[in-house]
């Protein structure tokens, strides 16, 4: 595993030439290589343009895996010389993210992939065949080079992009399409996100799969050696077909162009994809070869799987689930006690990994909670809340309690005088400090330290005024079962943001928490219960603080033994897998050479434990118990075991598909009940009808022996037609099966019918029936017969009905079957009847008037064809609201059941109505307008449903902005019943002239914001803006000058014109500032210079990388002025007290670089523009930490999006 981990790293390496003993003495020089490793045996060199054959470093790669473990020296022949070897890593290593720069005396160099092939750079004198032997020497050679690509992606307009996700164009990769998705914005985070994604994955055949290595990166297009580049792999399929970086990089860097991600508003992206054989990943059986089972992975989900497994194998936990109390009558999907114990159940006695659908549905999560990362912690709370409050009044009430309550004391106790407070506090997990500590017992040292209240801290006891004191925390007791929270995560003030603590960390197998004669112990605490724990369980992190990936280590008996559970794979592993390798830190190759003095080579451990759990020694017998069927509730165990039976039976079913052919048999009987019922258009379902599963070998014959015992319809007395899907996209029967195919078998038959593999064979049974309904034979069909069916509307109830079917002559007209299409429909004889030809519905209804009198290959009638018919409507009864054929199956073709609900409850339905999917902007708002009793329509505003997050579009509809009501509710290629509705205070033409922002306005004299919605029409001006906010806020005097300044992370980069029209200003990402104008910017001098001044900090590691933070602003510096008088003026402007303001650094930047100054600097001489306009990239910076109160507004903190809270809503 090191060889893997290490191989994702980038060390550099020194090759040094030595005399060679045969040949003449050469000049000894030195050549490094910058040596990038990457999976299965690819090294990329970059190199000095020396005249050093290829062949070399090709040499090299053989031998730099076993290197990479041996870090000694060693000599190999090429060209006559020997080749002396060492590595000397010279740069610290940062996991998935390969931002280092390469050393400065290599910054010319070119970067190369090295391939197997001879491929050199220059002259080669010769093939060096002693090379050879040397290659056979290693253990494991690298294989065949993989197909690989770079692709390059230029995206201009970048800032204006405005799709939420955007597609590259299509490359090709070894045989297979490739193309990167990027969010622009972000797919929930405050990073730009990025993917590779299979292009045709919608189009590939079932079961499809490739394994790609590859890394995707953002070029600076100012300096390359900035470029941000990460790098993975994936097992791609259709359930995972896209992967790749959630969070790639800070979109404050990406829009910064300063930071020359971004260049004349163009991106580049780089891609290096390698595509290898797959992985055999899936033949693994974990029931096999560990006997437990995993659990699939719903999208982001793994979080929740490592608690699950957890929970179950606890087994008093997983036996009290069971005995909680259901019924045969519960659905799973509706009930978390059945929905926990199907799936423990299913994970006891199941042969594979189980889904956890039916569990989260039951909490009350759609898919977008599914695809929703949370934290383990907090789900294991809340879901421990809820079992606890489901379990009351049962016969299992209080088990939470007592498998997981411990109870703690906090007091504060007076020094001086004789008093003391405690307060007894229960507790489910204990929160341990990682940060600063070595080891759990560390934490728990932490957790009782006692803190000293003196000074102006002391604790004002009752009856003894204020006194001096000491405060902590001891325990009272332990639960039997004890979860460790270790707190990895932590929020850095210094960068105004979540870290993870990947420091090391260690945890005993045993813990003893009576150690030191109980120091964590209450004096009020049971001294006789031993508290003495096993380690049970380590869940484990792997990633970063923007996301990552979850599993866990168990072992079930607490046996020597430990299972990793990683979703649906489950493995076996040892002690140091499941305790050291989860400790974090670092890690670092042996040192096989100590004598040469060769650095260690370090890396980051981003996989560390993250959650504990421990059993209490004397209570394991009780936790680690027996639970068998008895403990299964029979209606469970009956159930369960019918799912799995038919899970099995469909496995079985599937696994002979390939012998078997499933035919569909449509009758007379099947359109009657269907017409008008089920569906109005064609003639059946054939998911619906009668279906038989016969073998592909069995004769047709013998098929129809088995209708005549489903149907009592002798096998003589039976006639089949295939039906055909015609170009107009109807399906008909075409045409009866003849005598010599009815020879063959069913497969031979269905071969014929239809091509694809998987195809079904759909039959018309025709069955003609005498006066008293016997079936009767059938006519025989010459050429000239034509096969009809017939519909019978009923335009004043607005019915239509299947009658039946008629055999007529081709050359014989509609006038000669009137009488019997009274007869079938119940008419008098002599009723005068329309005809209409039902030819098509999709994408529109085609049913036209079919002239009686004309015949019916005139009117090009053929076998299968559907003719309606009704008595035609006197003028008076016209007010019916369809009155023919036509009239009718276009309103049942287009009619849809729209489920409202307001935008403020976006959950709720709130009423439904019929509409048709036809109906204007106009006709909808109208009827909406009606239901909802409003006088103006024009003040509903309408908005379209996201089928794949079940929320509303972020932009509602304009004013008649779509045509149709089937606009409003399509969303890409699928199709919504649900729209939204608001009523306005003003109606949407008017509000769409106005365009509202949003104005954070900083008072001049007070440390506060406010935030104020400007709302005027779109033509209106900036100075337009400034004067409706002067009369909604208080100015500093009434003389005070405003002004609109455009903010994006803590840069100014506009001041707006007063003449500039605000149809142009997008609030969306920018923050939009307004303020007064100081009164020594109203006089600035012709030797004065107006700066950007923003506040900044280092991020700490390698990279020391700035982040601004705080609010910028602006500041007249005087010619001559030095740094020293320009302190105290921003001083006094920020009221900062001195003590930390002597902590302060200043440093004047440009294009990114901080160029500290001394007092005696004279400023002025740094800033020589005159504009500020653009001049965000030249400003004085104050570097300090940001430990300043976060403001609470939250103008356009839409960019700023955070994790979703765990809910169980059930």
């Amino acid at each position: 595993m090191e060889i893997m981990i290490i191989i994702k790293k980038q060390a550099y390496y020194t090759l040094k030439q030595s005399r060679s003993p045969k040949g003449s003495p050469k000049a000894s020089h030195t050549v490094t290589v910058a040596v990038t490793v990457k999976p299965r045996g690819e090294y990329s060199f970059a190199r000095k343009s020396k005249k050093i054959a290829i062949d070399l470093l090709c040499k090299f790669s053989l031998f730099l895996p076993s290197l990479l473990l041996h870090p000694s020296i060693f000599f190999f022949p090429l060209f006559g010389s020997l080749f002396h070897f060492s590595i000397r890593p010279s740069i610290a290593i940062r996991e998935m993210t390969m931002m280092t720069p390469p050393p400065l005396d290599q910054q010319e160099d070119e970067e190369m992939l090295v391939p197997h092939s001879d491929l050199v750079e220059g002259p080669q004198p010769m093939e060096v065949a002693q090379a050879e032997p040397a290659a056979t020497s290693v253990e494991n050679p690298p294989a065949e080079e993989p197909p690989t690509l770079k692709f390059t992606w230029t995206i201009p307009g970048f800032t204006r992009l405005n799709t939420r996700k955007h597609y590259s164009d299509i490359f090709v990769v070894g045989g297979y399409k490739w193309r990167i998705l990027i969010f622009p914005k972000g797919n929930n985070v405050d990073h730009l996100s990025m993917y590779l994604d299979v292009a045709d994955a919608a189009n590939l055949p079932y079961g499809w799969s490739r394994y790609s290595q590859f890394s995707l990166a953002v070029v600076n297009q100012i300096n390359s050696r900035y470029s941000i580049r990460k790098e993975t792999q994936h097992q791609f399929n259709a359930r995972e077909s896209d992967w790749g970086f959630t969070s790639f990089m800070p979109l404050s860097e990406l829009y910064d162009p300063t930071r020359g991600y971004l260049v004349n508003d163009t991106v580049l992206i780089e891609a290096e994809v390698a595509v290898r054989k797959v992985l055999d990943y899936w033949s693994y059986d974990s029931k096999k070869e560990t006997g437990f089972v995993g659990l699939k992975n719903q999208g982001a989900t793994c979080y929740m799987n490592s608690l699950l497994q957890t929970l179950y194998h606890i087994p008093y936990f997983r036996k009290a689930v069971y005995h909680m109390p259901t019924t045969e009558n519960d659905a799973p999907t509706a009930s978390i006690p059945l929905a926990l114990q199907s799936l423990f159940y299913k994970l006891q006695y199941n042969d594979t990994s189980v889904a956890t659908k039916e569990l989260t549905k039951s909490f009350g999560w759609d898919t977008y909670d599914s695809f929703m990362q949370h934290d383990v912690q907090e789900l294991n709370r809340v879901l421990c809340e809820k079992l606890e409050d489901k379990m009351k009044g049962t016969v299992v009430e209080g088990t939470i309690q007592k498998l997981f309550e411990g109870h703690h004391m906090n007091y504060i106790e007076c020094i001086n005088v004789d008093y003391k407070s405690t307060r007894k506090e229960s507790f489910y997990d204990l929160q341990l400090d990682v940060k600063g500590c070595k080891d759990v017992y560390a934490s728990f040292d932490k957790y009782v330290e006692v803190e000293r209240l003196e000074g102006d801290n002391k604790y004002h006891a009752e009856g003894h005024d204020l006194q001096d004191a000491k405060k902590g925390v001891l325990f009272i007791d332990f639960p039997p079962v004890l979860q460790l929270q270790l707190k990895r995560f932590e929020y850095d003030f210094m960068r105004d943001t979540m870290v993870k603590i990947n420091d090391r960390y260690e945890f005993p197998l045993q813990l003893d928490l009576d150690r030191e004669n109980g120091k964590y112990l209450s004096p009020d605490a049971d001294k006789s219960v031993r508290n003495l724990y096993t380690l049970h369980s380590v869940l484990v992190h792997s990633g970063g603080v923007h996301g990552g990936h979850y599993y866990a280590f168990i072992r079930p008996t607490l046996s020597d033994q430990w299972y990793k559970f990683d979703d649906e794979r489950v493995t076996k592993e040892d002690v140091k897998r499941a305790l050291e390798e989860q400790y974090g830190g670092e890690e670092e190759l042996p040192q096989n050479n100590p004598g040469f003095n060769n650095p260690p080579f370090k890396f980051t451990k981003y996989s560390n434990a993250y959650m504990l759990v421990y059993i209490r020694e004397s209570d394991k017998d009780k936790i680690i118990c027996n639970v068998d069927e008895k403990d299964i509730a029979e209606h469970l165990r009956v159930r369960l075991k019918k799912e799995q039976e038919e899970k099995e039976d469909k496995r079985k079913y599937k696994a002979q598909a390939h012998l078997f052919t499933t035919i569909k048999v449509a009758r007379d009987e099947d359109i009657s009940e269907q017409i008008g019922k089920n569906i109005y258009f064609d003639l059946v379902d054939h998911e619906k009808v009668r279906s038989f599963r016969i073998q592909k070998q069995t004769p047709f014959q013998q098929f129809k022996e088995e209708v005549a015992k489903e149907f009592g319809v002798p096998v003589q007395l039976q006639r089949f037609w295939i039906w055909a899907k015609r170009q107009n996209h109807t399906y008909r029967p075409n045409r009866p099966l003849l005598p010599h195919e009815e020879l063959q078998t069913v497969g031979q038959i269905r071969e014929a019918s239809n091509k694809a593999n998987n195809a079904e064979l759909k039959l018309f049974l025709e069955i003609e029936r005498g006066p008293d309904e016997r079936p009767i034979p059938s006519p025989e069909k010459s050429s000239e017969d034509i096969l009809l069916f017939f519909k019978l509307y009923d335009p004043e109830n607005a019915v239509i009905r299947y009658v039946g079917r008629l055999m007529v002559k081709s050359s014989s007209k509609p006038m000669d079957i009137v009488g019997q299409l009274n007869q079938m429909a119940g008419f008098a004889p002599d009723e005068e009847i329309e005809l209409f030809e039902e030819i098509k519905f999709e994408p529109c209804v085609m049913c036209e008037h079919l002239d009686k009198n004309t015949t019916f290959r005139q009117c090009q009638i053929e076998d299968g064809d559907i003719i309606c018919y009704q008595k035609p409507l006197p003028n008076q009864e016209s007010e019916c609201p369809y009155p023919d054929v036509p009239s009718f199956l276009e309103y049942v073709q287009n009619r849809e059941v729209v489920r409202f609900r307001t935008l403020e409850r976006p959950k709720d339905d709130e009423f439904t109505m019929e509409l048709s999917k036809l109906h204007t902007y106009d006709d909808v708002v109208e009827r909406l307008a009606e239901k909802l009793r409003l006088d103006d329509p024009s003040k509903i505003r309408l908005t379209s449903h996201n089928c794949y997050s079940q929320q509303p579009k972020p932009q509602p509809i304009k004013y008649r902005g779509v045509d149709r009501l089937s606009d409003m509710l399509a969303h890409y290629n699928q199709t919504s019943d649900i729209l939204y509705y608001e009523v306005l205070d003003i109606p949407l033409p008017e509000l769409q002239g106005l365009k509202t922002l949003k104005v954070a306005f900083h008072h001049a004299t007070k440390d506060e914001v406010v935030i104020h919605n400007i709302r005027l029409p779109k033509q209106s001006t900036v100075g337009d803006v400034i004067n409706e906010l002067k009369t909604k806020v208080e100015l500093s005097h009434q003389d005070a000058e405003l002004r609109l300044l455009e903010v994006f992370f803590h840069k100014i980069y506009k001041i707006f014109p007063s003449t500039e029209r605000i149809e142009n200003i997008n609030d969306q990402y920018w923050t939009l500032r307004a303020e007064e104008v100081p009164e020594e910017e109203k006089n600035i001098g012709p030797n004065d210079r107006l700066i950007h001044v923003y506040h900044f900090t280092k991020e700490s590691g390698q990279n020391q990388q700035v982040q601004n933070f705080g609010e910028p602003f602006f500041l007249v510096i005087h010619e001559g002025e030095t740094l020293e008088e320009i302190k105290t003026r921003i001083q006094k402007k920020l009221h900062v007290p001195d003590e930390d303001f002597a902590k302060w650094k200043f440093a004047s930047f440009s294009m990114g670089r901080p160029d500290y100054l001394q007092d005696t600097d004279v400023v002025y001489n740094r800033f020589q523009r005159r504009d500020v306009y653009g001049a965000w990239e030249q400003y004085l910076g104050l570097e300090h930490i940001d430990n300043a109160p976060k403001r609470a507004y939250a103008a356009n903190q839409n960019r700023h999006t955070f994790e979703k809270p765990v809910k169980i809503y059930n």
